[in-house]
């Protein structure tokens, strides 16, 4: 018979299981009540609400003006206006998308040709021009716009993929930092091998032709970058496995050697005569989901795809399990028959890997330049230890890792539209760090005792 489970064990595997989601969930809360905002309505959705307005104000025998600046939206605002109020068979509709003046001028030729103008269609910007004032017979009481909403910032659909879109990089690398840290190892030179990546992909597409390489050119120089970081984890695994040179002590000294070697290669430079293909790699994928057409980033969808094998990697392989035991245990594990300097050497490998596939990604949508990945490494820990992997090695989860990743990227974008500065958000992105590793501590003295 089984003993009963108590309650205080029951919460203590809830909480080992969901904390992290719940502290992701509680975080976007708080920051999406932190930056509620009054917005002005703009985009397709309001060009048809103020058409209806203005239609059922009206009628079809109404003459219109669309009125709009050149903001986001602007242009689908005026279009799903216009498409709206001859739908409804407003008499006279004109469209101007520009400035003041500009709308000034249109304005007044409606009126000079219709004699009169019943309203203007505006968004929330170009109903605050004063233009329409000095036209006779016009002015701004004409104007009809959507009433601003609040809506938080930090819940906008272009502020969420873009916090998508700024963890998916370290997200990637942070895998292979996971992988690592289970072992009870580290890896400092992740940041400066993003860099010697980007700048082996970007020098080989610069002599296969720069910004008119071909495809075949383009693949070539990806797996250039990535052999080449690769080949840096191999060593560092290798100086560790062979002869017993402490992790940190051979990532720091990879760290300094590849960031020089990054920096000799471009002489400093960077290299931005990359071609369009190449740049796509970092783009957007077009999908179409109930007739809604939205973007999403490509390194969002690579991240997405790399933690499912991932995941399935370390839960579902004997490769998993020895790299826990290692972790766990690297001399029992090793009296077991696990191979322990195989796994420790493959580990880094994959985590030199996954850091050159970050240096393609950053390459492509920045450029080669040898000062990118710097610090990045700091980043990567932060979203593996936050995740609850622990530094002691033998625990951690891949899951806990992205949700890890996106709440540091939650943190650091909360703060920014909070217009918080930059030291004050080292200091709480440095505090977030050391609590999760103080509660890491308290977890194994309480599971010792």
């Amino acid at each position: 018979m089984k003993p009963a489970t108590s309650k205080t064990q029951q919460w203590t595997a809830f909480t080992n299981d969901y904390g992290m989601v719940l502290v992701l969930l509680v975080l976007v809360i708080a920051f999406s009540l932190l930056t509620l905002e009054q917005m002005d309505s703009t985009g397709a959705d309001a060009g048809r609400e103020v058409a209806r307005l203005i239609a059922d104000q009206y009628g079809d025998s109404a003459v219109v003006v669309v009125v709009t600046g050149q903001k986001d939206g602007d242009e689908e605002f005026a279009a799903a206006a216009v498409a709206e109020l001859q739908q409804a068979n407003v008499t006279a509709v004109s469209s101007i998308s520009g400035s003041p003046p500009q709308a000034k001028k249109t304005v007044a030729a409606a009126v000079a040709r219709h004699g009169r103008i019943d309203a203007i269609a505006a968004t929330g910007d170009s109903a605050k021009w004063t233009v329409f004032d000095r036209v006779a017979g016009v002015g701004g009481e004409k104007c009809v716009s959507v009433e601003p909403r609040k809506w938080p910032k930090f819940a906008k659909a272009e502020n969420i993929l873009n916090v998508a879109n700024q963890t998916a990089v370290y997200a990637i690398v942070a895998i292979g930092m996971t992988l690592v840290i289970i072992t009870a190892g580290i890896d400092l030179s992740v940041g400066s091998l993003i860099a010697l990546s980007a700048v082996t992909t970007a020098t080989v597409i610069q002599m296969s032709g720069g910004g008119n390489a071909g495809t075949a050119a383009i693949v070539v120089s990806c797996v250039a970058g990535l052999l080449a970081a690769a080949a840096a984890g191999f060593f560092s695994g290798t100086m560790i496995t062979a002869f017993r040179v402490p992790p940190f002590i051979v990532t720091l000294a990879v760290m300094l050697m590849a960031r020089g070697l990054a920096r000799r290669i471009t002489d400093e430079e960077s290299i931005s005569d990359l071609p369009q293909q190449f740049r796509n790699i970092a783009g957007s994928t077009e999908w179409s989901v109930l007739g809604f057409e939205f973007g999403i980033p490509n390194p969002v969808i690579l991240m997405i795809v790399l933690y499912i094998i991932a995941h399935l990697l370390m839960s579902k392989t004997i490769f998993g399990r020895y790299v826990y035991a290692v972790g766990g245990n690297a001399e029992a594990a090793r009296l077991s028959g696990v191979g322990v300097k195989k796994i420790t050497l493959i580990v880094y490998t994959l985590c030199g890997a996954l850091a050159g596939l970050g240096g393609i990604l950053q390459a492509s949508k920045l450029s080669g330049d040898p000062k990118l990945g710097v610090m990045f490494e700091l980043d990567v820990i932060a979203a593996v230890v936050v995740g609850g992997t622990s530094l002691m090695g033998g625990q951690g989860r891949i899951f806990g890792t992205l949700i890890g990743a996106l709440i540091i990227a939650v943190i650091k974008n909360g703060m920014n539209l909070m217009k918080i500065g930059s030291p004050d958000q080292q200091i709480v992105l440095g505090a977030v760090v050391l609590i999760a590793v103080l509660i890491d501590t308290l977890k194994r003295r309480g599971a010792g005792s």
